[in-house]
């Protein structure tokens, strides 16, 4: 009998259009989230329905209108995550090996991909959250609520999941892939960008102390192996050295933050310093991100771009995600046959 297996990756989400409608409703499903925002429920509720949403998502909605037309008239996020399913599929095209793909807000959603997971009765299922450094508010929350669907099933099969991958081979090499068509020398200097985080989020990966009583912009081990800024740092650390950057070439930063007790330094920080030193060309990676959404295309690529230019810079290159370039296809091809048996008994 040959086992089936089914795989899920599970991406943060997607407004369902550019309407102030549903960008409100995506924004008060994704805000309301205790593992986003990690108040107390009364708080939570009175900050993000009563204000957050009532008042940003006119404004974001704006925003994600600019993304759509960069998208080609739909959420570019959707289109490169539904080419990664498509591509991973092929690999196993003669295998009992299906692939589906959900976001932890809105659509497609985790309820009806599991549901269809449920009544093909796979014998396991693959969980791949796809945020290559975890973090509680985007790996963590993907798999807290795939397993709250699951737990309630009957029958419950094997369960294998993958919290974080930063470190494979292949999520680098197609990280590095995705700038071979750039001249590296022929920029001032190089920034890796990452999601931002509240500086309390990570502090909570430790039983004792905080993240900055730890040397986590210098050093990966077993006690920070989950710190979402260590593993940034590592990441930073691995594509310089297998993009051959020396350690002044390049800098490691967060972005999208909300106040000042975020994770540091500010992406924008870091380009208002370079434009201050006569820079006018940096080349900007974002290694939290596999698929191009607003945070690349709008925050670095248009907003980054113009904070530079009104300083006197010239040009912020993006870096494209890896997308569905074949090598990320690699990674994650990989990471799912690690987990299946490589013959079945019986």
């Amino acid at each position: 009998m040959q086992q089936k297996t089914g795989v899920l990756l599970i991406q943060l989400g997607t407004p369902d259009s550019p309407s102030t409608l549903d960008v409100a409703r995506y924004l008060g499903e994704f805000l309301n989230d205790p593992r986003v925002i990690d108040l107390p429920w009364l708080v939570r509720k009175i900050l993000v329905n009563g204000i957050i949403v009532p008042f940003r998502s006119p404004k974001s909605a704006k925003i994600y209108r600019e993304l759509w037309a960069l998208g080609g008239g739909s959420s570019p996020l959707l289109t490169h995550t539904l080419a990664t399913r498509d591509a991973l599929a092929t690999r196993f095209q003669d295998e009992e090996v299906t692939i589906e793909v959900a976001m932890r807000y809105r659509e497609p959603s985790l309820d009806a991909a599991l549901e269809r997971m449920r009544l093909a009765n796979y014998s396991r299922i693959v969980i791949i959250p796809l945020f290559p450094q975890y973090a509680s508010a985007s790996s963590g929350s993907a798999i807290e609520r795939a397993l709250e669907i699951i737990q309630k099933w009957w029958v419950i099969p094997e369960i294998s999941i993958v919290n974080q991958f930063f470190d494979h081979s292949g999520y680098i090499d197609a990280a590095c892939a995705m700038a071979e068509g750039y001249d590296l020398d022929s920029y001032d200097h190089v920034l890796f960008s990452y999601h931002g985080l509240p500086e309390r989020q990570v502090d909570k990966v430790y039983t004792q102390g905080l993240c900055s009583d730890r040397d986590c912009e210098h050093q990966f081990d077993l006690e920070n192996q989950f710190c979402y800024k260590a593993a940034c740092y590592e990441t930073s650390k691995r594509l310089a050295a297998r993009l051959g950057l020396a350690e002044d070439r390049y800098t490691t930063c967060f972005q999208s933050r909300l106040n000042g007790k975020w994770i540091e330094p500010f992406a924008d920080g870091v380009i208002e310093s370079w434009a201050g030193r006569g820079a006018k060309r940096l080349l900007v990676f974002s290694p939290a991100f596999v698929a191009d959404c607003l945070e690349t295309l709008v925050e670095i690529g248009v907003e980054y771009q113009a904070l530079f230019t009104r300083l006197g810079g010239e040009t912020v290159q993006l870096v494209p995600s890896s997308n569905s370039h074949p090598r990320f296809i690699d990674c994650l091809e990989s990471l799912v046959r690690e987990r299946i048996p490589t013959r079945t008994e019986g």
